[in-house]
């Protein structure tokens, strides 16, 4: 009796065993990928962040003189500087505005609502390089739309990307043009919010605003959490814009810092400096995205 019960004890375990070595063949090329691609990378770029490294030579150790020098590097400062005001103002007014089309959209009632969502979403298909021309087309000084279209109404337009004062202004402009993703995940929230909280706001004799206010910004909280980290890292990861559009110009007015971090590593070759960038960038990102949580309290329902 005995033996036939430690039979039958062994034969789950060995079915157990033989279920967990077949979870793990099968796990484990994800596992050597993480390792070989994205741990390996991210524990090298730590170690080439504190040396003189510039590809050709081999790498020698200097401590932290490179996130030292990064403080002194007045170009440095001038990248880090047009990212945040990309992030504070331009994130903010794209957030703004993709929620206020949003809430315009979500109405059903309106006629031809389905053409416009189209509209909205379409500059997202547009690749990167198109859009950029496009762009750079339309925001000529003197034969541009943009321009063209407010002399009409008796401006006279900016130079835009070629002015030190309005290319960041431009690239925000480009950033709303193109925040049709933004503005698809505010509309899957908002059909989320139960349609009789409206209504018995209505009973209470609530208008359109107070129904935003108290209703809408409320319950999209979440949504907006999520619209606002992704922006931000789409933000610092900035490259292809200012590249194709101004190469950083004028005035280094358009030197963001994933650009910057660019001309370090490839064209410059300072590789450990630039490495020194890119977790400088980690720790900004980091600390963005937890001022958003735990001071401004998005995300959290009230």
């Amino acid at each position: 009796m005995n033996m036939t019960r430690k039979n039958s004890i062994r034969k789950p375990m060995r079915a157990e065993k033989k279920e967990a070595l077949t979870a793990m063949v099968f796990i484990a090329p994800w596992v050597v990928g993480f390792l070989v691609f994205t741990l390996y990378p991210i524990l090298s770029s730590l170690y080439y962040s504190m040396t003189n490294y510039n590809v050709l030579n081999p790498p020698s150790f200097i401590g932290f003189e490179n996130y030292i020098n990064l403080l002194k590097d007045k170009v440095y400062l001038k990248s880090l500087t047009n990212t945040l005001y990309m992030i504070v103002i331009g994130g903010t007014i794209t957030i703004i505005v993709s929620l206020i089309v949003s809430i315009i959209m979500d109405n059903r009632k309106l006629r031809g609502i389905s053409l416009f969502r189209v509209f909205f979403f379409m500059p997202t298909l547009v690749p990167t390089v198109i859009a950029c021309v496009l762009w750079i087309w339309m925001l000529q000084p003197t034969t541009g739309v943009v321009n063209t279209l407010l002399g009409y109404l008796g401006i006279t337009g900016p130079g835009w990307i070629a002015s030190p004062t309005w290319s960041k202004p431009a690239m925000i402009l480009m950033m709303i043009w193109a925040c049709g993703n933004i503005i698809i995940v505010n509309m899957a929230g908002l059909q989320d919010i139960p349609q009789s909280m409206y209504e018995s706001a209505s009973i209470d004799g609530a208008n359109f605003f107070q129904k935003v206010r108290t209703i809408t910004i409320p319950l999209l909280r979440p949504v907006i959490l999520y619209n606002s980290v992704t922006l931000i890292i789409n933000i610092l990861q900035w490259f292809a814009e200012p590249l194709i559009m101004t190469e950083g110009g004028p005035d280094s007015s358009t030197l963001f810092y994933s650009l910057y971090l660019y001309q370090n590593a490839f064209q410059f070759f300072k590789m450990g400096y630039a490495s020194a960038m890119a977790w400088i960038m980690l720790i900004i990102a980091l600390a963005l995205i937890i001022f958003l949580l735990k001071f401004l309290k998005f995300g959290e329902s009230e």
